[in-house]
């Protein structure tokens, strides 16, 4: 019965044709047309911004510009995985006490609600699902319809509960004229 099953599969055509899952999940928040004036016309480019996250803790933003959509996104992933933080969240993945930020003119809280799950909505919400946690309620305070700028009070309040994405360095120190290597250590 398992080969019947396998036989079935290997016929089916999947939407992936093989490609690797990638490492961060990703979200598109808004992608503008922007002009530029020049001496002979206007010159269009794109700018994109997303989120990109793996659901278990670490979530990053990411602005990228170029004149096709496409370089766009692939930059704007690039500066996300650069911009990448890990959340220190409780157990239940959820955030430890009330956050709040303002960045421009938009005004973000999140609050910890038990077993209410994800109570949010645009751009709180997107990152919020990509970070990973659970159980959060999330307001837009403020009348700033600019999704960018809620995303990064959205980033600057979860600054507050987060490290720099980093890898573990093994450092070295001499002791006694011997060099001793301290493992785990974050930069």
């Amino acid at each position: 019965m398992d080969k019947e099953k396998e036989k079935k599969n290997s016929n089916r055509r999947s939407s992936s044709f093989g490609r690797v899952k990638p490492e961060f999940d990703q979200k598109i928040l808004n992608i503008r047309r922007v002009t530029r004036v020049v001496a002979g016309g206007r010159r269009f480019s794109f700018s994109v911004a997303l989120v990109a996250g793996d659901r278990k803790g670490s979530v990053g933003l990411g602005l990228g510009k170029a004149g096709d959509t496409a370089l766009a996104i692939n930059k704007a992933v690039r500066n996300a995985k650069k911009n990448m933080v890990r959340l220190n969240l409780t157990k239940t993945m959820s955030i430890p006490h009330e956050l709040s930020a303002k960045f421009s003119s938009s005004k973000v809280v999140l609050l910890p609600n038990k077993g209410r799950g994800l109570v949010a909505g645009s751009v709180i919400r997107d990152i919020v699902k990509l970070s990973g946690i659970k159980d959060v309620t999330g307001k837009i305070i403020s009348n700033s319809k600019n999704k960018l700028n809620n995303a990064k009070a959205v980033m600057e309040a979860l600054s507050a509960i987060s490290s720099k994405y980093a890898k573990l360095i093994p450092e070295s120190v001499v002791i006694a004229n011997k060099e001793v290597v301290i493992p785990e250590v974050e930069k």
